[in-house]
């Protein structure tokens, strides 16, 4: 077994598959389609963060991939049907660095009502302009959760202990945590913030959904923070909103165009702009949370390789059975149509296999169902089972 992990993964990562006997090879930096192809050949297991795409021309010419780990916490770099539908699992990390991203728009907001951006920036260049026009506390002011998950959820605790007041806007019903006050729509929330952040997720649906019109609604002198997806803000839009002044400040940490790698330049009509932080997609990136999602998404690939779970998969039924020691398991991935479950059963029976446990769950398309025999399953059982009309991945765990 091959695992191949890119774009610099923390080292405990490779620690957990090697100690279970699967060989690792780490790169740095991300790889273009044909390049990832090409590094693929053999590979079981891929572990990448945000940059690598992975696409359905490379799930395709990738046979031998049976699992991909999305080193962060969205998975819109994968396509997650087209793997799903080539029976390659993909697991990712919802939780483990959401107090880094949390405590980053925490800082921001105090930096940037306080003006130290631009303080700093005359402080190294000899100017001593000691002042405290234009700076504040946050404790009082009103701040604006724009997605009302993982992260702003807990953002909004925080804040709250702060001494700010919290209004959110979210599509789906959420429930408010704290003295947290849900507003009616995203320009009721624009309309009475006076930091507004963004932390939305990695769906088509959320491109642009910051542009002209939504800035426009924002109070002025507002602050406006995106740590979430580069893609949900129209950056000219900003940029003119900065520079009118409606807007007083700006955090930005992701982008609609990223560099590939560490070292390569940026660029975006934000720099050098004095009211604006800029940061190289860091929210996550402290040492303890790329710990924590190293070890999560790791756990999650050994698990499945040796134990064939599922549990918290980003596109597979999910499904995790305890397991007895000296049994063999068969993981059977198939369409989820009527019949199934029997037709597997009555190949087990056919060829003389007991079963000792088995569960079975479904989703959409595709049904997942794990089966423990105690004495081995012969060699004909696993060819009828492969070849079974609704079969997309077989697997047999000794």
């Amino acid at each position: 077994m091959r695992a191949l992990f890119l774009e610099t993964l923390h080292p405990e990562s490779t620690d957990i598959l090697t100690a279970a006997g699967i060989t690792v090879e780490n790169r740095g930096g991300a790889l273009d389609e044909d390049e990832l192809i090409a590094a693929l050949s053999g590979v079981q297991l891929l572990g990448i963060r945000s940059k690598t795409q992975i696409t359905e021309r490379v799930l395709a010419a990738c046979p031998d991939l049976i699992a991909i780990g999305a080193f962060s916490v969205g998975t819109n770099q994968i396509d997650l049907d087209a793997a799903a539908k080539r029976g390659v699992v993909v697991f990712n990390a919802p939780f483990s660095n959401t107090r880094s991203v949390v405590e980053m728009a925490v800082s921001e907001m105090i930096s940037l009502t306080r003006r130290l951006p631009e303080h700093n920036r005359q402080m190294h260049a000899g100017v001593w302009s000691k002042s405290a026009n234009g700076a504040h506390e946050i404790r009082g002011r009103t701040l604006g959760i724009v997605g009302y998950g993982n992260i702003g959820s807990q953002l909004s605790v925080i804040a709250e202990a702060l001494g700010m007041n919290v209004i959110f806007f979210d599509g789906v019903e959420k429930l408010a945590l704290g003295n947290a006050t849900k507003m009616p729509s995203l320009e009721s929330l624009l309309n009475e913030a006076d930091i507004v952040t963004a932390h939305l997720d990695g769906r088509p649906g959320n491109s642009g959904f910051f542009g002209r019109e939504q800035f426009a609604a924002m109070k002025p002198g507002g602050l406006f923070l995106n740590l979430s997806r580069g893609f949900i803000v129209d950056i000219d839009a900003l940029t003119d909103a900065l520079e009118s002044g409606h807007i007083a400040g700006a955090a930005i940490d992701v982008y609609p165009v990223e560099p590939k790698a560490k070292g390569d330049s940026f660029s975006s009509p934000l720099r050098d702009m004095p009211n604006v932080i800029l940061t190289p997609h860091i929210g996550g990136s402290t040492e303890e949370g790329q710990r924590n999602i190293g070890i999560f998404v790791a756990t999650r690939l050994r698990d499945y390789v040796f134990n064939g779970s599922t549990s918290l998969s980003a596109n597979l039924p999910q499904l995790s059975l305890d397991r007895a020691q000296g049994s063999h398991r068969i993981v059977h991935l198939h369409e989820n149509i009527p019949g199934v479950l029997a037709e597997v059963n009555r190949q087990f029976a056919v060829h003389g296999v007991n079963i000792d446990g088995q569960m079975l769950a479904t989703t959409g398309e595709l049904g997942y169902v794990v089966t423990d025999v105690s004495d081995g399953i012969p060699e004909d059982a696993t060819e009828a089972l492969s070849s079974m009309h609704a079969t997309v991945r077989l697997r047999v765990l000794s």
